[in-house]
């Protein structure tokens, strides 16, 4: 992917995110994902994007709920989902992500042999969600101090569900924090689990699978079981903006 370019002047954030997008190598990232099940999006935000977009958290009015997870045993930390409608930069992102994505997601849905489609825009995706009840928007940021981290997890809200979602990391690990990668963790069918530990750089987003994904064996195509998770920080805070695509119950 290219360097972020300067925008001019009056360009709104869906402009700006679309340009980013549309100037990704989706073929290549494609391919990355059909090998490993994630893939990066170098330089995806500005610094100055990923500052305002961390600072959205302290504005408990855009926000449908607060999770803590240590309440519910899912790590030491928090987050919170975003209410409708979605600032402006998310919706951007979420909307214009998609449909590159769609094409994937398809692509694996055949390989796995399952009838499922899914349609080209995200407008259309949202109305198969909300004809199943699932209404509630799913971005969200997410926030850890030192010694927090997240345990390794599926983000499924109901029957609907996209099979790639997509983190990106608003906080500078080179000043605000130590540790917290971001976990994968595959289990293929009758073989020891594999993990990946992930640094992220600041603005940098990675797309991986929600849930599971074909890989090719010596029979043909077999689906594996894919969780994600962070790990352990060992100082400071970190913010990341999770991009969900499938709304909630």
């Amino acid at each position: 992917m290219h360097p972020v370019m300067p925008s001019p002047a009056g360009e709104s954030a869906a402009q700006r995110i679309a340009a980013r997008i549309a100037r990704c190598d989706w073929a290549a990232l494609g391919d990355a994902l059909d090998a490993r099940g994630h893939a990066r999006l170098p330089r995806l935000l500005t610094a100055g994007e990923c500052r305002t977009l961390a600072r959205l958290w302290h504005e408990r009015e855009r926000f449908r709920s607060h999770v803590d997870m240590a309440s519910h045993r899912f790590g030491l930390g928090a987050y919170r989902y975003f209410a409708s409608p979605l600032p402006p930069l998310v919706e951007a992102l979420r909307r214009q992500l998609y449909p590159p994505l769609a094409g994937v997601a398809n692509r694996w849905a055949e390989r796995l042999g399952s009838d499922e489609r899914f349609p080209p825009t995200l407008k259309r995706f949202l109305t198969r969600c909300h004809e199943q009840d699932q209404r509630r928007p799913t971005p969200l940021l997410l926030r850890y101090e030192a010694g927090g981290y997240n345990c390794l997890h599926q983000d499924l809200y109901g029957p609907v569900a996209f099979p790639l979602q997509v983190a990106i990391l608003l906080s500078d690990p080179r000043r605000d924090f130590t540790g917290g990668e971001l976990l994968l963790v595959e289990q293929r069918p009758r073989m020891q689990s594999r993990g990946e530990a992930l640094a992220l750089a600041r603005g940098e987003a990675l797309v991986f699978a929600t849930r599971e994904r074909p890989v090719e064996g010596a029979r043909g195509w077999y689906r594996t079981q894919l969780r994600h998770g962070v790990s352990t920080l060992a100082s400071g805070e970190r913010s990341t903006l999770g991009i969900i695509f499938h709304d909630a119950l």
